[in-house]
């Protein structure tokens, strides 16, 4: 139980989902991650798929974040949780781009592409809460400032979006925009400063016994939700698209892009 609990369980998921990046590549479909929140600092703006592309390529990366000046304020954050024993949590976002139209399915409850998602992030350990999009915020808002309008570009013959509130996903399929999913994750249980807890024989109260800890799991867990998110795709790309060979399943690719485009 110990081990199953442990972040560690998921080195075979990250090797998996590597795998997974890498067939969604052959099909022009990229999954890139970073951190938008630490504590009660969080990144005010949106970031844009030419920084987490500029992050990726970074030799050395600390907290994960795209803006410089917000990362500073993040590791203040983390230091102080340091100096105080402490471990602190926050929220990381996973952004697929060139994903196109139509995975995923409408028909069954667990077919749905956005429910299969956040089974697969929230399976994480230390994960209690997923959005995608900005599920948080349209929640609370009116629903004229919640929906994507649809447009259409001739040239490209494409459908387009101003916005992608819904997280590039409607009725449970991709609609052609980036696929945006974030994942909130609590602080690490064990600590320098142990909380009580009770012995399971002596039923006596005493302090959590202390092994060790991270202070702050969000850039290794962004990495764990690049993979998860990852296999979930590429899941439904082998569902949609089949084939017994990466060839057969470019061409069917390719003619169903073409397919939509003549629609």
């Amino acid at each position: 139980m110990l081990e199953r609990a442990s972040a560690r369980e998921t080195a075979a998921r990250v090797g998996a989902g590597a795998l997974a990046k890498a067939l969604l590549g052959e099909l022009g479909i990229q999954v890139l991650s970073h951190v938008i929140a630490t504590g009660g600092v969080w990144l005010e703006r949106d970031a844009s798929w030419e920084e987490l592309v500029a992050l990726e390529a970074k030799q050395e990366v600390v907290l994960g974040c795209v803006d410089a000046a917000t990362e500073e304020r993040m590791k203040g954050v983390v230091d102080e949780a340091l100096r105080t024993g402490d471990t602190v949590g926050g929220v990381f976002e996973v952004v697929a781009h060139g994903v196109p139209p139509g995975l995923g399915s409408h028909t069954t409850w667990d077919a749905r592409l956005d429910a299969r998602l956040a089974q697969a992030v929230v399976s994480m350990q230390a994960v209690k809460a997923v959005e995608i999009g900005r599920g948080m915020e349209n929640a609370v808002s009116f629903g004229s400032r919640v929906q994507d309008p649809i447009r259409y570009d001739r040239e490209g013959r494409r459908f387009t979006r101003p916005s992608n509130r819904a997280g590039g996903l409607e009725g449970g399929m991709t609609n052609g925009e980036d696929v945006v999913v974030r994942g909130y994750l609590k602080p690490i249980s064990t600590l320098r400063k142990p909380l009580e807890s009770v012995d399971l024989r002596t039923r006596e109260t005493s302090l959590a016994a202390y092994e060790r800890s991270d202070v702050c799991g969000l850039p290794a867990a962004a990495v764990i939700g690049e993979a998860m998110v990852a296999l979930t795709l590429a899941a439904a790309v082998v569902e949609k698209f089949g084939g017994d060979s990466l060839g057969e399943m470019q061409r069917n690719f390719a003619g169903y892009l073409e397919q939509v485009r003549n629609y």
